[in-house]
């Protein structure tokens, strides 16, 4: 711990872009992807980058698809792509109430 925090006096943060949802947070909440960051760094810490790029691999792909959501996105894709070659085929057609069609009972 330094004897002067000189960044706290000025209101900067140098470091802050280190961890991205371990800043301060509206409403003091913690952030979506908080505690898979945290998993993330508590694997990584003290063992140097070349040895935490493989030991904490399964840490950080959990922490990049809370970030980033790519593997979520990619099968509801899928399931899209699923449903819309269904209702061509005609097996299935959607519920009244995701036609698009405003609701006619009272």
């Amino acid at each position: 711990m330094p004897f002067v925090d000189l960044q706290s006096r000025l209101g900067i943060s140098l470091d802050g872009w280190l961890l991205l949802q371990s800043g301060e947070q509206p409403n003091k909440r913690a952030a979506r992807c908080h505690a898979f960051e945290k998993e993330w760094i508590e694997c990584a810490h003290g063992i140097g980058q070349t040895r935490a790029k493989k030991e904490c691999l399964l840490e950080f792909e959990d922490f990049y698809e809370c970030m980033h959501r790519q593997k979520t996105h990619q099968r509801l894709h899928a399931i899209r792509q699923q449903r819309d070659k269904m209702m061509k085929e005609g097996s299935y057609t959607p519920p009244t109430c995701h036609s698009g069609k405003p609701d006619q009972t009272p």
